[in-house]
């Protein structure tokens, strides 16, 4: 199994000197789209630098322990005391949800998810256990430390509408991207063709401790330890490389762009089964759905 798709590094999205010049925390992939990396998983915040409270949007929560890094980086971008209109989430992975409660009750915030995704979100079902079988490096061995029981922002809970719109982000429409997880989604926006992919794929092996510290650029699959159902995260990739999208900021790795993203993403969609599907693993054969209740359990 190849695993991944070799990059460009020429196809990274962002600019490390003008990062470093705008000193804001954050990594720029267009004029409105940022991230910051925490370790293991990046957040996205979508507006404008200085729009001001209320006026910006984050989208995923980061992991434990990372609230000072993400407020820092919302207050230098944004403004001092600036919060956004929500938060809005790919999935509800711990390292997309690690400070969720906290930050949505500090900022007083909605939170939007897929419905498919809402047990996870108010406490009452955990997700499946991690795989570490699927081998691929330590991020993978040492899975079953991952935690996998919700949290509980209910109160502030909204569903994503079924008309695709994105409520507090005008202009994006989220895709459903199931695989990785039930209610995974992706965002689109059409006008420049940018796209935040979560875990429907990314762009480092997440598997390998390596490959997350030195972040070379590559396609890659959804992480293989945390991914329930390879068919359908199969079908997800084909939908995502039909977009032909200009940017991609994923859940881990660097964000790409141009003629190599559209290459890479190509290219695993065409040989998703050999590329991305592990060789062996707990959800290879048996896959957990929410059709059949499996992709929930008691947490």
């Amino acid at each position: 199994m190849a695993q991944q798709i070799p990059i460009s590094r020429q196809a990274r999205a962002d600019d490390p000197r003008a990062d470093a010049e705008r000193d804001d925390g954050t990594h720029e992939v267009a004029p409105d789209l940022a991230y910051r990396r925490l370790v293991l998983a990046n957040v996205v915040f979508v507006g404008s630098p200085g729009a001001g409270d209320r006026n910006w949007v984050l989208v995923d929560a980061g992991i434990p322990g990372s609230k000072a890094a993400i407020r820092s980086a919302a207050a230098a971008r944004f403004g001092e005391g600036a919060r956004p209109a929500a938060i809005v989430l790919t999935h509800g992975h711990f390292d997309h949800v690690g400070v969720l409660e906290d930050l949505a009750q500090e900022w007083d915030v909605p939170v939007f998810a897929h419905g498919l995704e809402r047990p996870y979100l108010d406490g009452s079902a955990a997700y499946p256990a991690p795989d570490p079988s699927v081998g691929g490096g330590l991020m993978a061995r040492i899975a079953p430390l991952y935690p996998t029981k919700p949290v509980d922002v209910s109160a502030r809970l909204h569903l994503l509408p079924a008309d695709g719109s994105v409520p507090p982000m005008p202009g994006w429409r989220w895709l459903h991207t199931p695989g990785h997880a039930p209610g995974h989604v992706s965002f689109w926006r059409e006008a420049d063709r940018s796209l935040i992919a979560g875990d429907a794929f990314v762009t480092t092996a997440q598997e390998s401790a390596y490959a997350v510290v030195t972040q070379e650029p590559e396609i890659h699959g959804p992480p293989m330890y945390l991914t329930l159902d390879w068919s359908a995260a199969g079908g997800s990739v084909r939908s995502l490389a039909a977009l032909r999208p200009e940017r991609a900021v994923t859940g881990h790795g660097r964000p790409l762009q141009g003629p190599e993203l559209r290459r890479g993403l190509d290219a695993l969609a065409q040989d998703f089964e050999r590329v991305a599907v592990p060789d062996q693993g707990r959800y290879v054969e048996t896959p957990a759905r929410a059709e059949d209740g499996s992709a929930y359990r008691s947490p």
